[in-house]
Formats: C-alpha cells, structure tokens, sequence
C-alpha cells in the first residue's frame, strides 16, 4: 500500500493511542508504585497504602482495563478509517 494521508493519518492516530496508553500504564505503575509513593502513602486502601497497592495490585488492574480501553478504541479507529474486519 502506498503512503497516503488517510494511512498516515490511521497511523499517527494509532501511534497517538499507544503512546496515551503507554504514558498511563507506567505512571500507574512505576509512578505510582515507586515514584510517588511517599505522597499516596497515607491512603489507605485494603488495609495497606496507595503506593504498595499499585505496586502489587493497581498496575495489572490498569494493564487490563488498558488491554480492554486499547481494543475498543482500535476498532472503532478501524471503522473510522475503513480498515475494519466486517
């Protein structure tokens, strides 16, 4: 296929999303599990604080919700750009 801008475009747009994706998933995990732990240590959350919850728990939740949220949103850019699979 030949570079044109609607294959740009889908490109970009997707790339776009991986890189959201990406940003939100280290942040839930090494920035909320390490980096900013000593701020979020004060909540409470199953008996433990914030930060060794995202570090145990909180980032395979956001992984999966990601997982799902990456799926959704690449199927309706597929339909949006005409490359879907129906």
């Amino acid at each position: 296929m030949a570079d044109s801008p609607s294959n740009n475009e889908y490109w970009s747009a997707n790339i776009r999303l991986v890189t959201i994706c990406l940003v939100i998933w280290a942040l839930a995990s090494f920035g909320f599990g390490i980096l900013l732990r000593p701020l979020v240590s004060g909540i409470a959350v199953g008996g433990t604080d914030l930060g060794f919850w995202f570090a145990q728990q909180g980032s395979i939740l956001v992984f999966l919700v990601l997982i799902f949220f990456y799926a959704w949103r690449m199927n309706s850019l597929d339909k949006q750009f005409g490359v879907d699979e129906e």
